[in-house]
């Protein structure tokens, strides 16, 4: 019985339904994902094009500043 549970292999036919990170709507649409649907996802890139969502991290240096 053990050989059998080392042996075995998660199904390719498991279907993981996640959280829209938008709308927050249950998915599992593997075209969009992590997204619903195209709108969701154009609503997430229009956040990143318009600077809705910042990476902080150091500024960066003006070398002419520092001469």
């Amino acid at each position: 019985m053990g050989e059998e549970k080392a042996n075995a292999t998660p199904s390719a036919d498991v279907v993981k339904v996640h959280k829209c990170p938008i709308c927050g709507k249950l998915t599992d649409n593997a075209k969009y994902r992590p997204f619903c649907c195209k709108r969701c996802a154009d609503i997430d890139l229009g956040n990143w094009f318009g600077e809705g969502y910042v990476i902080e991290g150091k500024a960066p240096i003006d070398e002419e500043e520092s001469e």
